[in-house]
């Protein structure tokens, strides 16, 4: 009996070591992960512990305690268990991002290191061969804010004299001034300008009737309400590319349809709708009423518009079709100027029904829709 009694006190005080190598550092914490054990073996009341204390050194050592804390894992089989050691994966991880928390601090000394050097990415004779060949030449100050979408050029310019555009921290107030967006720190209204320019683009679209040509009349819908669903999805479908600002080559107005051009290239705009390019635009007009061979005589003969004699370069009057009851002419023209169309129709004593544009010089509507 009295054997029982000392072994089962021995397995009480290798209990109570066992938990006293666990040392933590806030009691709180100690509390919060261990629950109060109360053992079920009760040593006898025979059972006398003699503990004795070690005087106290004169120069006691620093004892380095070693904090250790319990890890509760979920084994193979899902149990869940208590173990002094981290689990592996989290001992890998942890080395995985360390390791690359260094790669990284490596490669920011070194690109400062280069940077502090002056080392180029480039030689010199591969920049020059860029800038000579590939690089855009320095623009007029009012052509980039309308090509990177600020206003129009004629707003821009409007904004330039009114001192609202800085160059490289400096006000400028003439738009012919040479500018590079990637040199040169552009501002507008305190914004800054982005480096890289929106891509050309160039968009023909068959304009439906009730719409006008012009982005600025706000009471009455314009063509570009059509290319909204095309704007408001280019961050997705081009992302870290600005949007482009478009407007029409040309115009038509309200009531005729047809072929007209969208694009944000002024450039291209002024090649194509300035008259020195006589280019050649071709309308399918259709009337009201008879047409017969006095009235074709009249149109080719031409009208007086805006001061000047204005000629058709070609009247012709289509076969009749079973599906059109109407009578149509194809009218081709270079002079391009405001209504011209509709002037010669009505010097010639004719009443239009409907106008539609189908080409402009060497584009054209595709056929099912040139009718």
């Amino acid at each position: 009996m009295a054997a029982a009694g000392a072994t089962a006190a021995a397995a009480v005080a290798a209990a109570s070591l066992a938990f006293s190598s666990f040392h933590l550092s806030k009691p709180s914490l100690a509390r919060r992960h261990f629950r109060t054990i109360r053992s079920s073996i009760s040593p006898p009341s025979t059972t006398e512990f003699n503990i004795s204390f070690a005087p106290k050194s004169k120069n006691p050592k620093p004892q380095s305690e070693t904090l250790l804390i319990p890890w509760i894992i979920r084994d193979a089989n899902g149990n869940l268990k208590l173990q002094s050691a981290p689990p592996a994966k989290y001992l890998e991880d942890m080395a995985k991002a360390k390791a690359l928390t260094a790669k990284k601090k490596k490669k920011k000394e070194e690109s400062a290191a280069r940077a502090a050097a002056g080392e180029p990415k480039h030689s010199k004779a591969a920049r020059r061969f860029y800038n000579e060949n590939f690089r855009d030449p320095p623009q007029r100050l009012s052509k980039v804010l309308a090509a990177a979408g600020v206003a129009s050029r004629r707003s821009s310019e409007e904004l330039i004299f009114e001192g609202r555009v800085t160059v490289n921290g400096s006000v400028c107030n003439t738009p012919q001034t040479r500018v590079d967006p990637a040199r040169d720190m552009i501002y507008v209204n305190g914004n800054r300008l982005p480096k890289k320019l929106p891509p050309k683009v160039y968009l023909a679209l068959n304009k439906p009737k009730g719409y006008i040509c012009s982005s600025g009349e706000k009471e009455s819908k314009s063509v570009l309400f059509l290319f909204d669903d095309y704007l408001k999805n280019w961050n997705k479908q081009n992302p870290g590319v600005p949007k482009p600002r478009i407007f029409t080559v040309g115009r038509l107005d309200v009531a005729t349809t047809g072929l007209i051009i969208v694009t944000n290239d002024g450039d291209f705009a002024q090649k194509l709708s300035h008259p020195s390019s006589n280019l050649s635009k071709e309308y399918i007009a259709t009337f009201d009423g008879v047409v017969n061979k006095r009235h074709l005589i009249a149109i080719s003969e031409g009208t007086v518009i805006d001061g000047v004699h204005c000629t058709p370069d070609s009247v012709e009057l289509l076969p009749p079709q079973p599906a059109i009851l109407k009578p149509r002419l194809r009218i081709v023209v270079h002079e391009g100027r405001n209504h011209e169309v509709r002037e010669l129709v009505k010097n010639a004593g004719l009443q239009i029904h409907a106008l539609k544009r189908v080409r402009i010089g060497g584009f054209r509507l595709p056929s099912d829709l040139g009718n």
